[in-house]
């Protein structure tokens, strides 16, 4: 039924094949120097070469595989500019498109979860897709009420490619991670596993979709599509028109880049305060700058399919520790993360050295605004991530609670995104709105109180063919998807 390789032997032969290619092409680069070629041209080839390689087999692969090229690629601007130039390109096409299923697969799919009657549903399909991602790919279609829709159909055997993929990817991690010099790679891969089953869960992303779609139904500055329809393997949204994020940060202006900066930031924190939910996948390709009416920019947000159920918000301790950091409370910061289980040998540090050591993190948060960029960001990775650096040796001391796991992972990849957008952001406005704890001394009591994370009540599933409550805005159809 299905053209996605879904045998373990053969998936894991092909990731296996990646750092065997690395040292291949490496002894070529080798080669081509000792004849007398330019240093420069041979490494620019040499990486041009590892990056349509990492692309043609991750997009191939899709599944688990698919999933971290894409998270890679929100890191890309933490690299050095020249090993990045090569990357980034190919990396960022991980964000948008990837080499599709043939139509004959999708329409199996269809039929056996919509019924051998699917087409009834739809006045129009195409099936050619209009994105196509790590679990699934979207096609436009036009509803049979006439509405522009988003059909998200889930690759068979997604489940067992994805789990094939972790379990290999993990074994490869260290070699994968001087792709992504600071940032340390078989956690982030042990962290994406985990949570793969609710991304395959379609009936929670629908869920979690639509809390968002009532939620900022009104709102001036962020637009969510509506859910259709949805059964297993199935989503169906209306459509978003809008310029993809990718297009902002490759061509767009430098007020559409603010723009675009300020409003994921708002959205990052003021999403798990208005839903109890924080959508946890920021990379470009889930994001679009949709015109508004009064000739501006609303953000357009997509996939719902990864998301840190927070039914409190974000816990008033970050907003604390934000804060008494910026002022300076060496002590008290030191004793808070201590508590928190941030810290793991305890005795060993110094409560001035972890506030040296956090301080540069939260630059953004001390100015009025702060101008996003790589050059800051590869210099936070180097600082953090150099063996010979002081702050490694630090860092090391450092530990992620579970229950800060998603957190942690939408704030990195947000300031990924922010920096490659190069956004001048009002980073303190948004804390001081959206932060708990970030304003209120009394929060520190709270801040001992960290959310249970799966235990959020979620809304009914919509399992019908009738639009939500409330109908979308007219012209605000939805989107597609950019991580099916």
């Amino acid at each position: 039924m299905s053209d996605l390789p879904r045998k373990a032997v053969t998936r894991t032969a092909k990731l296996a094949a990646l750092p065997l290619s690395f040292a291949g092409r490496a002894t070529w680069g080798l080669g081509k120097r000792i004849v007398g070629e330019s240093a420069d041209l041979v490494s620019r080839e040499l990486q041009q070469r590892t990056a349509e390689q990492l692309f043609k087999v991750l997009g191939e692969l899709k599944g688990g595989a698919m999933k971290f090229g894409q998270v890679l690629s929100v890191f890309e601007s933490a690299l050095p500019e020249e090993i990045a130039g090569p990357y980034r390109a190919t990396l960022t096409r991980l964000q948008e498109a990837a080499p599709p299923l043939p139509p004959s697969t999708v329409h199996a799919v269809l039929a056996e979860r919509m019924g051998e009657d699917w087409r009834e549903s739809f006045l129009e399909f195409q099936d050619e897709p209009a994105a196509a991602a790590s679990i699934g790919q979207v096609h436009r279609a036009v509803w049979k009420d006439g509405r522009a829709v988003a059909v998200k159909v889930q690759y068979p055997g997604a489940g067992a490619a994805l789990l094939s993929d972790f379990n290999q990817l993990s074994r490869l991690a260290r070699l994968l991670g001087p792709l992504n010099p600071g940032i340390d790679v078989k956690p982030l891969i042990a962290e994406m596993r985990d949570r793969v089953a609710e991304e395959l869960d379609y009936g929670l992303e629908a869920a979690a979709q639509q809390t968002h779609a009532e939620e900022f139904a009104e709102d001036p500055d962020v637009v969510v599509p509506w859910v259709v329809h949805q059964c297993e393997q199935v989503l169906v949204t209306e459509w978003l028109d809008g310029v993809p994020l990718s297009e902002v940060i490759s061509d767009g202006s430098r007020e559409q880049r603010d723009r675009a900066g300020q409003l994921l930031t708002r959205f990052l924190f003021s999403g798990p305060a208005r839903t109890g939910l924080m959508h946890a996948d920021p990379h470009p390709g889930n994001f679009r700058l949709v015109p508004d009416e009064d000739g501006g920019w609303r953000l357009g947000v997509l996939d719902f399919g990864t998301v840190d159920r927070l039914p409190g918000g974000l816990p008033p301790m970050i907003g604390v520790a934000v804060r008494m950091t910026l002022d300076g409370e060496a002590e008290a910061v030191y004793q808070m993360l201590c508590e928190e289980g941030f810290l793991k040998d305890k005795d060993d540090l110094d409560a001035a050295a972890v506030l040296d050591y956090l301080l540069p993190v939260i630059e953004p948060a001390r100015e009025e605004s702060f101008e996003f960029t790589r050059s800051w960001l590869r210099s936070e990775a180097s600082r953090i991530g150099d063996l010979r650096s002081p702050a490694r040796q630090l860092g090391k001391q450092f530990n992620l609670p579970p229950s800060y796991v998603l957190i942690h992972r939408a704030m990195l990849s947000t300031t990924g995104v922010l920096c490659q957008l190069g956004a001048e952001v009002r980073m303190r406005e948004e804390l001081e709105a959206w932060l708990p704890g970030f304003l209120d001394p009394s929060a520190e009591t709270a801040a001992a109180e960290v959310p249970e994370q799966a235990t959020a009540d979620l809304p009914e599933q919509p399992t019908t063919d009738e639009p939500a409550e409330e109908p979308a805005e007219e012209g605000t159809a939805a989107a597609v998807p950019g991580e099916a």
